[in-house]
């Protein structure tokens, strides 16, 4: 019902609620295993109460107008997600993640469900900063933030652990002015 298209592929990116608490463990099922090389959602959404409370938390977070999920669904499979992990409107900054499922990996559907997420923070919430940050391991999902047009700002050595072995992060960033004023290809 309320979807938005991310192109001509029948992908879709819809909110991800706690009414699709089955789904989402299905699909972490699929995902678990490559998602959980760099992102801790797949040990922490393990059984159909974890997903379930974890959408409940998005909700509960974004009807108080902070962090917000949503699927990316493809030919009515849920494949992947986006979300604002952070969101702070009275601050104007947010932090965008991601995962998806190994199987659709490489047709750009991150990239085009954040440009949505983007958009609707800074042209619509007045959103100043958007933050992406993800293991220096992590080369997909860094790639995805040069392709954002987001400015590398820095490594935070060693600063999460992960799976017992201790990670860098790479902080990325973009700014309001750099969003607006640029041309992107959105659907």
């Amino acid at each position: 019902m309320f979807a938005t298209s991310l192109g001509d592929d029948g992908a879709e990116l819809r909110p991800l609620e706690p009414w699709q608490a089955e789904e989402f463990l299905a699909h972490m099922d699929r995902a678990r295993e490559f998602v959980d090389r760099h992102v801790r959602l797949g040990e922490v959404v393990v059984d159909l109460e974890s997903a379930r409370a974890m959408l409940v938390r998005y909700a509960q977070s974004q009807a108080a107008d902070g962090g917000r999920i949503y699927g990316i669904w493809l030919h009515d499979t849920l494949v992947g997600g986006v979300m604002f992990r952070l969101f702070d409107a009275v601050e104007g900054t947010c932090e965008v993640g991601c995962w998806l499922e190994p199987a659709v990996t490489g047709r750009g559907l991150v990239t085009r469900a954040v440009r949505v997420l983007i958009d609707w923070a800074v042209e619509r919430r007045g959103i100043h900063r958007v933050e992406w940050v993800a293991s220096s391991a992590n080369v997909a999902s860094i790639r995805t933030a040069e392709r954002l047009g987001m400015r590398r700002e820095g490594v935070l050595r060693e600063s999460s652990l992960h799976h017992g072995v201790r990670q860098d992060n790479e902080i990325w960033s973009l700014l309001a002015p750099e969003w607006s004023g640029r041309q992107r290809n959105t659907p």
